[in-house]
Order: C-alpha cells, then structure tokens, then sequence
C-alpha cells in the first residue's frame, strides 16, 4: 500500500533547500524553480520510496535540477559540480536562510501582492496552480505575476538585513484572504507566523500569531450553513476553539510583556478581550476602546479610528459613537456600513435601513453584502408591523 505524502512537510521544507542552494551559488529565481521541481518529483517518487530524511533528499533533487538547468554554460558545470560534493550547512546556517527568503520575498520594491504570491511559493512551498485558485486568476497570470517578483529581488543579496515588519505585514495579507479553492490561507499564514516565530523574537511577531490564533478560533462560528455571516455579538461562543484562544493569550501576553506595543500586538489584545467575553453583553468595551487609543497611537490609521468608532458607540453608547464617525472620511471602506449600525443602535431606522442598503452596493464581497441587505430587510420589515 503506497504511503501518502506529507505536504506539510514539504512545505515546510522549502525555505532551508532553496536556502541551501543559493548558498551553494544558485541565483534566487533558479533556486526556486530547481526546489519547485523537486517538490513535483516528491510527490511523484515518495508514495513508493519515501526517503529516511526528506530534506536531504530534496536538496540533492532540487540541485540536480538546478545543474541540469544550467548545464550548456560549461565554466559554471564545472563550479556547479565542485561545490555538488560540498556538505549543506548546518542547522542554525538552514534557520538563518530561512529568515532571510522571509525578508527577500516581503522586500519593500515589491507590490503587496507580488510579496504574497511569492511568499506563499517561495516559503509556503505551494504551487502556481494553487495560489491562483486561492487568488481566483488564471494559472497563468499569477505565473506572470510570481516570475516579475523574481526578476525583481534577483539582484537583492540574499544576506541583507530585511524588515520585520514588512513581513509580518505580507503575513497579514496573507491570512486575510481566508480560504478558497483547495488551500487554506488562514492556515497556512498561521503555519508560517508559527515558523517565523521560531526564526525571530521580535514582538510584533507573537503579537501577528496571536491575533491569527484568536481570530481564527472564532471561525467555526462565523457562518451559518447557507453560507450567510453572523455578527460578532450574534456568534455562538460554544463553537469558538478556546484551545487556539488560551494559546493566542499567552504570547501575547508574553509579548506586552517587553512594553514594545505594536500595532499587531495592540489588535491580539481587542481580540482577547473579545475573546475573554462568555457573553457579547459581557464586553469590556471601555478597555477596548483604549486598546484602540493605543491602535492609533501606533498606526495613525483611519481604519482603526473607524472600528473605534464602533467600539465607543458600544462603550459610551450610539451618539457617542456617531460623533467620533463624524469626524472621520466618509470614504472610507465600510463607512456606510459603520453609519448603518450605529443608527439603528441609537432608533433610527429609517436612517439605518437607507445605509444599511447603501453599504450594500459597495460591499466587497457577496457575503457581506447579503448580511447588509439582510439588515435593511430586518430593520423595513419591523417597520411595516
């Protein structure tokens, strides 16, 4: 009987061979392509022959491909075939290149979805075919997309400082973009915060992994069967995983622990306050509207001072709340929507139902658009009582 493939562990192995290989002299883009193609022939070969250590296997397969690659250039066979016999580096060499492929495929000339399509290759070890069906775009536009990110840090050294915070940055993008086609993205953004975190200490970090961990075990609640949202205060708690939220709490409290606030850190700790409620009309609202004192603080966001908005109307009530709106940039993505909820809060409905199908026709996606129509539906059907 043929055993099947880890691909997780694939995946996870993906970073140190490439790693490996452009230690061993190979260009970014050529690495990724000769450890893509081993990947293939793993999954064809391994069912049958599994190998007793995977990650050998893959750099000596992923360096074949890479030799066979460039073999017309005769002068660079011949370097190429000296440095075959060369041993990989050790543990904590595979560890540092690892974080540094984190830092190349986050790299501040490259478009935020650029970064993500080649860090969810590069480092997640997924395929074209499927970041384009997560993405929902032909194979071969993300194939365009993923080769233009390459030529574009192909002359970026590969042991050059890079940003933390722009990779947790594209982490964030990552896991937003929740699940489609046959990958999870939440998953594996929370798979490879998990390994970045192992690579780095740096707070912002385990402030990342936590607000994943406790966004993410509230996802079971999220929808109803016929696909429709339920509101944060609508959810059935019962259904939210409080192992992922006992984990998310403690490295986030070990993170504010070294009083450097961020501003991933400072959203784990509304989501746990959220969290921490055995009931919605249990939230403690005024701490969450000073987290998002601190949220702006950092960020100066205007989505923040949006979302706040919403947490002062609950903490000081709908006029409150309304103020701090008027204030803000009507454009702002979901400020309708904001507007809606807060008059029907404060006895509007007129005013609320009118919003509630304004923010409708702008919604992002067809989830929340047939939750917002829903609400002007609920609120014109009281009306008519």
């Amino acid at each position: 009987m043929e055993a099947a493939v880890d691909e997780t562990l694939l995946r996870s192995l993906t970073p140190a061979v490439i790693g490996i290989l452009v230690r061993r002299g190979a260009d970014f883009a050529a690495a990724e392509d000769a450890v893509q193609e081993s990947l293939l022939e793993a999954l064809r070969v391994w069912p049958e022959n599994p190998p007793r250590d995977p990650k050998p296997w893959l750099v000596k397969v992923a360096w074949r491909k890479f030799i066979d690659a460039t073999r017309a250039d005769a002068s660079r066979r011949r370097r190429e075939e000296r440095l075959e016999a060369e041993p990989s580096p050790g543990a904590g060499a595979a560890l540092d290149d690892t974080l540094q492929l984190y830092f190349l495929c986050a790299h501040p000339s490259l478009t935020p979805a650029s970064a993500v399509a080649l860090t969810l290759r590069a480092v997640g070890g997924l395929t074209t075919r499927q970041i384009a069906e997560a993405y929902l775009v032909p194979e071969t536009t993300m194939g365009q997309r993923i080769s233009r990110a390459k030529r574009t840090v192909a002359d970026v050294r590969f042991d050059q400082t890079g940003d933390v915070a722009t990779v947790v940055r594209v982490l964030y993008l990552v896991f937003n973009e929740g699940y489609s086609g046959d990958v999870d993205l939440a998953a594996e953004a929370i798979r490879l915060t998990r390994q970045l975190a192992t690579l780095s200490d740096h707070p912002e970090v385990a402030g990342l992994l936590a607000l994943m961990l406790l966004h993410h075990a509230r996802r079971p609640a999220r929808k109803r069967a016929d696909g429709s949202l339920v509101p944060l205060a609508e959810q059935d708690r019962s259904r939210w995983d409080t192992g992922l939220i006992a984990e998310g709490v403690e490295i986030l409290q070990r993170a504010l622990a070294r009083d450097q606030v961020g501003e991933f850190q400072a959203q784990a700790a509304i989501a746990a306050l959220h969290a921490d409620a055995q009931r919605a009309e249990e939230t403690d609202w005024v701490q969450i509207v000073e987290w998002y004192d601190e949220l702006v603080r950092v960020t100066d966001s205007p989505i923040a001072r949006l979302n706040r908005a919403v947490a002062v109307g609950e903490a000081d009530g709908a006029r409150a709340g309304l103020a701090a709106l008027a204030r803000l940039d009507p454009s702002l993505p979901r400020y309708t929507a904001v507007a809606a909820y807060l008059h029907d809060r404060d006895g509007d409905p007129v005013t609320a139902a009118r919003l509630y199908a304004q923010a409708a026709l702008v919604a992002p996606n067809l989830a929340e658009r047939d939750h917002l129509n829903r609400q002007a539906a609920r609120i014109n059907a009281t009306a008519r009582r």
